[in-house]
């Protein structure tokens, strides 16, 4: 979609570059929102503190939501882009790939008998290469369980009896969903993680985002991290969200708008009217493929969905924050939602967008729903009503991954809302699909050779995962589109990439 360059804009500030997507002309929307509630807990200024200059008469710079958390996190009252500074970490996760190399620095750094930081602020998750007979990936799993013991580490989601994920009560599936089910997601605060998919956290209005390993280990050792503040580049998605549609679309829209080095080292933030009406799960999918854009961090103001979601999960007090309306942007993007279509995005990157109907004519061999961007219990529920509405079988395999053991359970337990009483497993078995298998990333990194649904041939495969480049999901020849788990459902049923509203209109 092209964009054109809009002359004024009733509240950007004077060094933003705005471009309309979709808008005949400017919405009126406020950026800074909730004001108007009342819950038990502390705001932080959704305007920020002024104060005069003795010798000027200036008043302080407004700052944008990344800007304030990381302002609180590194004990300043005032930072801008560009700043280096030192932030202290509430939570940081780690999981089965990254995690041992973590540990191995810390160790070697702070000494093999150094106790880490917080043994409470630590989360470690077994999820990539776990259902593998592959002896080096289940060794990971090992090492990290005998640190974990070793550091009293309290969230160590363990597994240890791969035949039947269901006999550990503890094991949870993908870490990015698993930290927002078990309520380590928190407004206002600073997660990081070994892991660029970290960035889904944003959803909840925290400053959330990866890091390597050799950070990651004097983060164990310290609680702290070293950051520049990123500048934050705004977009603003209203208009009603068409039935066929999900965040899916429109990150891809997004991220095919701006590239995948259009956000290097900035913040992503999104509001708008569409953003409000979208449930928790789906603000995740939104936040989650920010890094395919270059991103630094996603994040959405926190409101009275997040809180209903977060308090749902933990009981630790939590400080949301909302950009100034005098905060400084790089740059805001709009977007009319309501004329907007299903997208996918073509081989061999994220940002090679195309209308799915444009792409009608592409045979495919399979479909992947799962992932942390694919798999959660909305997208499972998106694509068993696509399926039920048609009323047909798959042509393809079509294999079905669970992000977390929750949504394994949800899936066969939840009624699909219009289907009659009948559960997403049912949907799925009678329109053919794969049997629901166990929660993990399963193949959407490729992983060992016995990986469920790897692509082990160059076949093409429409995909709910976040990433296409060649070799990601297995076979370097494999050519992947991806799509939102309404396209994956429709292009089964067809064995092409298919516009669902082919089935949902």
């Amino acid at each position: 979609m092209a964009s054109s360059v809009i002359s004024s804009s009733p509240f950007l500030c004077k060094s933003s570059q705005t471009k309309d997507l979709g808008f005949a002309k400017p919405s009126q929307i406020s950026v800074h929102r909730c004001q108007k509630r009342s819950i038990s807990r502390k705001i932080v200024s959704v305007m920020a503190p002024q104060r005069s200059s003795s010798s000027t008469g200036s008043v302080k710079t407004g700052m944008t939501m990344t800007e304030k958390i990381l302002a609180k996190a590194s004990e300043k009252s005032q930072v801008v882009p560009g700043d280096n500074i030192w932030v202290n970490v509430d939570v940081l996760m780690t999981h089965d790939v990254c995690g041992p190399g973590a540990f191995g620095i810390f160790k070697r750094e702070f000494g093999e008998k150094a106790k880490v930081w917080d043994p409470e602020k630590i989360v470690v998750i077994p999820d990539h290469y776990i259902f593998t007979t592959d002896k080096r990936a289940n060794r990971n799993v090992d090492i990290m369980r005998e640190h974990c013991r070793e550091q009293n580490i309290k969230y160590f989601y363990d597994i240890t009896d791969l035949g039947d994920f269901r006999a550990n009560p503890d094991y949870k599936g993908v870490c990015h969903v698993a930290l927002a089910q078990e309520g380590h997601c928190r407004p206002g605060e600073v997660l990081l993680g070994t892991d660029s998919h970290t960035c889904t956290a944003g959803a909840f209005g925290q400053f959330a985002t990866g890091i390597g390993n050799t950070d990651a280990g004097f983060v164990l050792g310290t609680g702290k991290i070293l950051l520049k503040v990123p500048p934050t580049m705004r977009f603003i998605l209203d208009g009603e969200m068409p039935s066929y549609l999900q965040a899916k679309d429109l990150i891809l829209q997004i991220i095919g708008e701006i590239s995948v080095a259009g956000a290097t080292y900035k913040t992503m933030e999104f509001s708008g009217t569409t953003i409000e009406s979208l449930t928790m799960e789906e603000r995740m999918t939104l936040c989650n493929m920010v890094v395919e854009a270059g991103g630094k961090n996603g994040v959405i103001p926190p409101d009275a969905t997040t809180f209903n979601y977060v308090e749902n999960r933990t009981s630790v007090p939590f400080e949301p924050v909302y950009s100034d309306g005098n905060a400084s942007f790089v740059a805001d993007y709009r977007f009319d939602v309501s004329k907007l279509e299903p997208v996918v995005a073509k081989p061999h990157s994220p940002d090679n967008r195309a209308l799915a109907r444009e792409c009608k004519d592409v045979k495919i061999d399979r479909v992947y729903i799962g992932s942390c961007t694919g798999g959660k219990t909305e997208d499972f529920m998106a694509a068993a009503k696509l399926l039920h509405a048609a009323g047909k079988q798959v042509k393809v395999p079509t294999f079905l991954v669970p992000a977390t053991q929750k949504v394994w359970m949800d899936v066969y337990a939840l009624p699909v809302p219009g289907a009659g009483g009948k559960t997403c497993a049912q949907i799925f078995e009678e329109a053919g699909c794969d049997t629901p298998t166990s929660p993990s990333c399963g193949a959407c990194l490729g992983g060992p050779a016995d990986t469920y649904a790897r692509l082990n041939e160059p076949q093409v495969c429409v995909s709910t995962t976040n990433r296409n480049f060649p070799g990601r999901m297995g076979h370097k020849e494999g050519q992947i589109y991806l799509a939102s788990p309404y396209t994956a459902a429709a292009s089964a049923l067809t064995g092409h990439v298919t516009d669902p509203r082919e089935f949902l209109q």
